[in-house]
This record gives C-alpha cells, structure tokens and sequence, in this order.
C-alpha cells in the first residue's frame, strides 16, 4: 500500500504545483522589478473570475481614457449583491493605480486576490474585498521610465496625470473627470466600511519601507476616528512589526529633514480619504518608500492589505456599529467643523528609523544639497503632531435650497447618492442667505481651476421665492457631511472655492456716469439717512472722499439699481 502512495502524493503535488502556476502574476513570472500593464492586468483577473466562483469582474463607468472602471469582488459566499453583503458583513474597498507611476498596489493586489481564490491563506468568513485593479487608466497607458526621477523601478510604468492629465486624488469632492464620477459610483455602490488607496512615497530618506495615512481622526468624528486612531491603526502597527515590518505615518515634514518633526497629513475632500471619510468610511492610504526596491515594495503592500482584513474579520461588527454612531454626531442644528488646522499645543514623540542627514557641495549646482548617509541609520524620538483643532464652526441647517437651474451640482448631488425632492409649486421660504464678502484666488491653474481660498461671507435671514421645480436638500442623511464641505462657502474644498459659482462674481448690469448722475443726486435728496451715510464714509475716508468715481459707485450699489444677483451665494440655508 505505501509503494502506491508516496508516487500518488508525488503526482498529487506535481500536478497542483502545475495547475497553480497558471496563476503566476507578471510580476511574479518577472525578475521583481517589473509591473503589470493596463491589459496583462485586466487579462489576469479575467482569468481569476473565469476560473473562481468566488470572483467576480464588472465593467462599471467609463474613464476619460475611454475604457471603463472593472470591480473586482472577492466574496468566499459567491454574494456579490451589496444590499445584501452590507446587512452582516463588512466590506474593504481598495483603490490601485491612481498615480500609475506608482504600480505597487495593482501588482500586490492580484497576489491577494489569487491567494484568497486558491486559499493559500486564511479566507475572511465576514469581510468582502473589492478592488479597482487600474483606477487612472489613461496614465496606465501612458507608460515610460523617466517621469518618477527619484523611484527605484519598476522598470516602466505610468504616467501621474490621467487622460485629460489631471491628478486624480485631486478631483474627488470636484469631479471633474470621468474617473471620479465611476469611482464615486463604485464607491456609493458598495458603501465600504474600510477604504485602502495604494501609492509610493516621494520625500526624505528613512529606514521604513512602509508608511501610512490615516484619514484625520478629528475630522472622521469622535466616534469612528477615535476608534480608527486608539484601536485599529496601532493593531496594524503592531501586526506589521510581527511580521518584521516597521512602519511610520507618512512623513510630511515640515522642517527639512524627519528628525526634527512632522505633522499629520491633512486629508481635506479633494483626496480619497479625505471624500470617503464624508460617508463615515475609514481611510487608509499605502505609502510605500520610492527608496526601496520594487519586490520589498510589493510585498509591503500586499501585507498591509492582509493585516487589514485580519483587523476587520475580527472586528468587523464593531466597525460597523462605530460607522452607525459617528453618523449621529451630524445632525440639524449641531455645529459642524469646516477648517482644521494642527494643534501644535498636543506634539507627542515617537521613535523614528531615520538616517543621519547633512549638507554638501552641490556638483550639479553652485549651492549646497541635502543628502542623507545610509551608513548611519538612527533610532531617535522625534517631535509629531496628529491632533487637529477646530478654527471654524458652522451649525448644520436643516436643509439646503439649490435653484433648478444649477444642473451640474444636481448631477454631482445624484453620483453621490444624496437624497433631495422638488418644490411642488412656486413658494415663499424664510432662509439663511449668504453674500460673498471677499476670497483670494491662486495666480496659476490648479487642477484645471484657478482655486479661490480664504473665502468669507456674510449672512441674513429673509424671505426668498423660490419656484417650482427648485431642490430642496434635507441633511438629516448619511451624505450631510458631503453636503457641507460641498455647499458651505468657507470650506476649504467647497464648490464655491472649486469655482462652481463664479458667475456670481461677474457684475452683469452697469450704469452709464453722467445718465446716473442725476438718478444719484434724486437719490441721495430723496433718502436722508443715505446721504448721511455717504459724508461719514467721505470724512472716515480720504481716499474715497477724492474718488467721484468711487462715490458714485457707492450710491448705486445702495441703490434698489445694483443687481440682487452680484455677488449672491445662491444655495440657501433652511434653519
């Protein structure tokens, strides 16, 4: 009986070696500094889908590069209706290739995928895991092997601005490309507790192959981000370090070299976490070291992904509970943060892996230049900052009212799931209105907009007609947040400052001096208290007391002449 079943065991193992083989990676089949093309990547999970039940391949919207997003599902249940998965399971989400110079996630990715299809290691009972395999697909075309100066491999790959060449992890509270509104979707789609978004480092030289983001903990909310930052975020940590991997928050310094201390990245709506963290998700991004060799790079990633989805198999009921109690933080009448800034009374320290940096003679210039001496590595405390602090509040209204004629915000307001109803009839409603007091605005185009900041406003109460047909957006709904970053001016990421609005700007009637002349002087002999007005502002101000031009300015912008429209935030709030 032996002699027969050493050669079957022999046969046995020889022909599932040849039969797993077919699911070798590019990577894999490579010399570990070579990446997976657009296609060799879809092709690959083509073949998982074809051959695992438990996978699934959907084409969803299209891209800017013309070819469409794929989501990739893996469910051991072979479910893959997430009405259904949301109610007792939780979900990872991970996003690839959104730099696609930076291939790390796409190559780690299909391991994961291939290794949790053939079972080679521990398959989730409660957590389901989708990825988009190639997000920027038109920089995934765009292949080359220069535009990542400071990258160690792979040998080729993309290219960081898509189709239309924008930075697609600038867009997502904006959308302006194709790109973003079929993530949006997917997004929407599948409602993932956990988000990952995998990407390579560009900045100093450490000992880390591996950093990491958390989405701001502050913003997340009390009870998801504190849950993030107390619980889940040290786990990973600690599971990574027992898989001999050290790790570091991404290193944002804001002195010149990591030694003397860095702060938390400041996730606002423009990047995926910081747009997934509107819907109560929690949001990681990847950040592997452009230092380091492509494989160590590859595999760094992979591993994050699996101790996450250890993390949530474990945890995946609390995670869900947590999500459904940060939403009640956002209700009518709370007051909501829209500006954060570093709380820099709260620096705490940890030990950082670092190398000894200095400064020589540049041979490329007449200067000197940084450089950093891998022959002295360090272990030393380090000043860090993640604690943020509200610099400005603003109370939740109970509603937003958006005229009918904004149809581009009502497409975005319908991408992202938000809920709203028409007006029936024309109406009168008493509303909190704003007027533009002042913004500045960038002297060069940002990601295809010349970017306003440091906007303010002023507001009142009064009565506006609204007609049929307009939208009315109530907040109490999972999207409040999203609501208002989008809608509140001040916001650092708002559609204001995205220059959803400028129109307003624009003053669209005029008057012609000396016709307004003498309406000016009727005017100022008619109202008393205007003319009154007008000699203390002349007498408080030299300038505008030499200026007729400016004073006549000044009558008719106090007149009943100067457009209702100059100037008028047109989305109203319902208190």
């Amino acid at each position: 009986m032996k002699l027969f079943t050493i050669p079957f065991l022999l046969l046995t193992l020889t022909f599932f070696a040849q039969n797993t083989k077919k699911y070798d990676t590019f990577f894999e089949k490579g010399n570990g500094n070579q990446a997976a093309d657009y296609p060799e990547t879809i092709k690959y999970y083509s073949l998982l889908s074809h051959d695992f039940p438990t996978i699934q391949m959907q084409e969803m919207g299209l891209t800017d590069s013309g070819y469409p997003l794929h989501m990739i599902t893996f469910n051991p249940d072979k479910e893959f209706d997430f009405n259904k998965i949301q109610k007792n399971k939780a979900v990872l989400l991970v996003n690839n290739g959104i730099h696609a110079g930076e291939p790390d996630g796409i190559d780690a990715t299909m391991q994961l995928f291939r290794d949790l299809a053939l079972g080679k290691i521990k398959v989730p009972k409660n957590t389901v895991i989708v990825t988009i395999p190639v997000y920027n697909i038109g920089g995934a075309l765009n292949r080359n092997s220069t535009t990542r100066a400071n990258q160690d491999g792979p040998e080729i790959y993309g290219f960081r601005g898509n189709a239309q060449n924008y930075d697609l992890n600038r867009d997502l509270i904006k959308s302006d490309t194709r790109n973003t509104k079929s993530f949006v979707e997917i997004f929407q789609k599948t409602n993932p507790d956990v988000f990952i978004d995998n990407h390579v480092s560009n900045g100093s030289d450490y000992q880390y192959k591996l950093t990491y983001i958390m989405t701001q903990h502050n913003k997340l909310g009390t009870v998801l981000g504190g849950y993030m930052n107390t619980e889940m975020m040290p786990a990973l940590v600690k599971d990574l370090q027992n898989k001999k991997i050290e790790t570091t928050p991404y290193v944002d310094s804001f002195k010149d070299t990591p030694d003397k201390g860095f702060g938390q990245f400041t996730d606002s709506p423009r990047y995926t976490t910081g747009y997934t963290s509107l819907f109560n998700t929690i949001g990681f991004v990847v950040e592997t070291h452009m230092l380091k060799k492509y494989a160590d790079r590859v595999k760094v990633t992979y591993e994050y992904m699996k101790s996450t989805i250890d993390f949530m198999e474990a945890n995946y009921l609390k995670i869900k509970q947590q999500r459904i109690k940060n939403e009640e933080q956002y209700l009518p009448k709370k007051s909501y943060t829209l500006k954060w800034e570093m709380d820099s009374t709260k620096t705490t320290s940890f030990s950082f892996l670092g190398y000894e940096a200095g400064y020589k003679k540049s041979e490329a210039t007449t200067g000197d230049r940084l450089y950093y001496d891998r022959s002295k590595p360090y272990k030393k405390d380090v000043p860090y900052i993640k604690e943020f602090k509200s610099v400005k509040e603003v109370v939740i209204p109970t509603a937003y009212i958006i005229p009918r004629g904004y149809w581009n915000v009502i497409d975005l307001l319908k991408n992202n799931g938000i809920s709203y109803s028409q007006l029936k009839n024309d109406t009168i409603v008493e509303v909190e209105s704003y007027k533009i007091a002042d913004f500045k605005t960038v002297p060069s185009a940002y990601e295809g907009h010349y970017l306003h900041r440091n906007t303010t406003i002023t507001s009142k109460m009064v009565k506006v007609a609204f007609m049929k047909g307009d939208y009315l957006v109530p907040t109490n709904q999972k999207g409040v947040k999203y609501l208002l970053e989008a809608f509140e001016p001040e916001g650092v990421d708002s559609f204001f400052n995205w220059n959803f609005f400028d129109a307003i700007l624009q003053q669209k009637e005029h008057y012609s001096e000396y016709v307004f002349e003498d309406t000016a002087a009727k005017l100022l002999k008619e109202n008393p208290a205007l003319k009154a007005e007008l000699e203390t502002k002349k007498q408080s101000d030299p300038a505008f007391s030499k200026n007729p031009e400016a004073q006549l300015e000044w009558i008719y912008k106090h007149s009943a002449y100067y457009e209702k429209a100059h100037l008028q935030y047109p989305v109203y709030r319902v208190l």
